[in-house]
């Protein structure tokens, strides 16, 4: 297996929470190690400019309010199939199809309000961890 570097977001639903931690430590349970993170509150336009391959879809209006509306927790995990691993600790999109025991399944509010994010392959990786953070702020 390969080691990788993958990106997620803690949601606003979740920082508002305050469940930083508690999602942080399932992510590191999972075997995955935080390389780089930082709290922020995107502007509209900065979410807008994130999730652009969304723009022409109906749900990028809400997403993008929603992303802008609170802090948010963006970072970089490393680890072996880091991106697999990832996404099988955050479970499904809709928190009702996750299974027992991931991050959705535990504290998700909805399917809008599902607090997390994490890339779903190598090139969309690249790409979101170079939106949020520099060569310089990855401490593996």
């Amino acid at each position: 297996m390969a080691i990788q570097r993958t990106f997620s977001i803690i949601k606003p639903d979740a920082t508002a929470r305050n469940l930083t931690g508690a999602i942080n430590t399932k992510l590191e349970a999972a075997g995955l190690r935080i390389v780089a993170q930082k709290r922020i509150h995107l502007s509209l336009a900065q979410a807008q400019a994130f999730y652009a391959v969304h723009s022409e879809r109906p749900f990028f209006g809400e997403l993008t309010e929603f992303m802008s509306s609170a802090p948010i927790v963006a970072q970089v995990l490393e680890g072996e199939d880091a991106i697999l691993k990832n996404r099988e600790v955050m479970g499904a999109t809709n928190p009702a199809d996750a299974a027992d025991g991931t991050i959705r399944k535990e504290f998700a509010l909805s399917l809008g309000e599902n607090s997390i994010h994490g890339s779903d392959a190598p090139e969309t990786a690249a790409e979101e961890i170079a939106y949020f953070f520099s060569g310089l702020d990855l401490v593996g």
